[in-house]
């Protein structure tokens, strides 16, 4: 199986999901078990996607769905801070922050791909 951990979109992956183990702890109890476990299961996804995509030789469909993947998430996250199961707007800023640059970088590698 092909180095992936060195990669940046994995390092940056990687850190959002465990991002997410460590502040969903603070969620409330409803929170923390339905959108809470979706934004840690998305995040573990995604970490599995860019694995899976950097091991096989014609990446153009699991970086597709790569993209999307991080879509979703982003959505989960906008979802959390406007039901309010951040606890801080900071936790959001954050974790926003991480995605966008996420997303940024998965576009990029699936543009190069395409080419």
């Amino acid at each position: 199986m092909a180095q992936y951990d060195s990669l940046p979109i994995y390092k940056k992956a990687f850190d959002l999901a465990l991002y997410f183990e460590k502040i969903v702890k603070n969620f409330s109890r409803y929170d923390k078990y339905t959108i809470g476990s979706d934004l840690r299961n998305k995040s573990r996804e995604i970490c599995v996607c860019i694995a899976k995509a950097n091991s096989l030789t014609d990446k153009r469909e699991v970086l597709k769905g790569l993209v999307v993947l991080v879509e979703e998430l982003k959505m989960l996250v906008r979802l959390a801070k406007e039901t309010k199961a951040f606890y801080n707007f900071n936790s959001y800023m954050y974790s926003i922050g991480l995605i966008v640059d996420l997303a940024k970088q998965a576009n990029g590698w699936s543009n190069s791909v395409q080419s």
